[in-house]
């Protein structure tokens, strides 16, 4: 399950682990224009621990959980191949 809300500054994704039996902390994905949060409570520690992502990394990790093991690279339309 997930929930998506549009704040005043960031469209807020919250991915709700609700499927496994042994059930995690709640996912939260903050958009703004300049990055991308994730954040989770650690429930060891009760502290929310965060990372933050350029949009073309999160590009690359979307493309990346569709396609096998390699190393890659997006390269813009008008670029031409070497």
């Amino acid at each position: 399950m997930f929930t998506i809300e549009h704040e005043f500054d960031a469209t807020v994704v919250t991915l709700v682990d609700d499927e496994t039996a042994q059930l995690m902390e709640d996912v939260s994905i903050n958009i703004f224009t300049e990055c991308v949060t994730v954040e989770q409570l650690d429930p060891r520690t009760d502290r929310v621990q965060k990372i933050t992502l350029s949009h073309s990394q999160v590009r690359d990790l979307a493309a990346a959980l569709d396609l096998p093991e390699g190393v890659y690279r997006f390269t813009r339309e008008d670029e031409e191949e070497s």
